[in-house]
């Protein structure tokens, strides 16, 4: 079974995530910040997969660390969840269309943590989600996941259709990656190890 449940408490934040990487897309999220549980929930249904995550945190001070920290639970529940990664697809890749907005998504479960953010807004709110936080967030994932990513906005103006975009494109993207292929029983990786 490829599931993980990871909790993390810091005297910032109190995170517990339960994830199940052969879902159905389903998402229980509450993390006081009512943009990023749309955000992850869906992220979750996107990538089929079926998501708890619970946070607490200092929300009186900012959104940062909840954010972040989301980032950093999510991510490490994704890599214990993928074990040995054998028998996956490894890359996947998405063009998200959201209204006006369009962004492009590519993936790696490579064990090489890897961000690169191409995005036109990075300044504002959206509702109480600090726009400039999508970043942090896919940064922390991506490093405790061991993934590479390369998120890029080719067209948009309305920021949450930006962002909406990301979180869908990454979610359809890490699902395709995350499927097993019947074909191929090994790990995909021409040195026989990731």
């Amino acid at each position: 079974m490829r599931e993980a449940y990871i909790e993390r408490k810091t005297r910032e934040t109190e995170i517990r995530v339960r994830l199940n990487l052969d879902g159905t897309g389903e998402a229980q999220v509450n993390t006081g910040i009512g943009f990023f549980d749309h955000m992850l929930t869906a992220f979750a249904r996107f990538a089929y997969l079926d998501l708890d995550l619970q946070a607490t945190g200092d929300l009186e001070v900012d959104a940062h660390h909840t954010i972040e920290d989301c980032g950093i639970v999510l991510g490490q529940a994704l890599r214990e969840a993928c074990g040995d990664k054998v028998g996956i697809e490894r890359i996947g890749e998405a063009l998200l269309p959201m209204d006006e907005a369009l962004v492009q998504v590519a993936l790696d479960l490579s064990n090489r943590a890897y961000l690169v953010w191409t995005l036109d807004c990075t300044d504002g709110m959206v509702g109480e989600f600090p726009i400039e936080m999508a970043e942090e967030f896919f940064r922390a994932f991506a490093v405790q996941s061991g993934l590479t990513l390369h998120v890029k906005q080719l067209a948009g103006k309305n920021h949450h259709h930006i962002l909406e975009a990301v979180f869908k494109g990454v979610g359809r993207a890490l699902g395709l990656a995350l499927h097993l292929n019947t074909r191929y029983s090994g790990i995909l990786s021409t040195k026989g190890v990731l």
